[in-house]
């Protein structure tokens, strides 16, 4: 009579995941949700929310994600769709891609960074002409 209603991911907006420090995971997570790693994963990590690196937290591998804070460590491919905010107890190392940055004073970041181009992004021009 009563039927559970399917998520389509907007039920999980505003909702964390969490990794405690001392938690080591070897392998790959996928995550819909928010997420916040103050434990190590040696593996890639994939989400359509925010990750957030604690200041213990360490990854090493790849990460795709829209929306990214780093206080502790991370080593490889980094890849963020809209915002990364790195912290002054950041250790960044390897490849960044991002929409937006923004590093504290004080952070290690030791890496090659790309912007990302929106395909709709105007660009201002000096005289306050737009251009495609």
């Amino acid at each position: 009579m009563f039927e559970k209603a399917k998520k389509n991911g907007t039920e999980l907006l505003g909702k964390t995941n969490r990794i405690v420090e001392g938690t080591s995971i070897i392998g790959d997570i996928v995550s819909k949700a928010d997420f916040r790693l103050d434990g190590e994963l040696i593996g890639n990590f994939t989400s359509q929310g925010k990750l957030v690196i604690g200041p213990l937290g360490i990854i090493k591998g790849e990460i795709i994600c829209h929306n990214a804070d780093i206080e502790g460590e991370f080593q490889g491919k980094l890849k963020v769709l809209e915002v990364l905010n790195i912290k002054a107890t950041a250790r960044i190392h390897g490849e960044v891609a991002v929409g937006k940055l923004s590093i504290e004073p004080g952070a290690d970041f030791t890496a090659t960074c790309t912007m990302l181009a929106h395909s709709n992004q105007v660009i201002m021009l000096e005289d306050g002409k737009g251009s495609e």
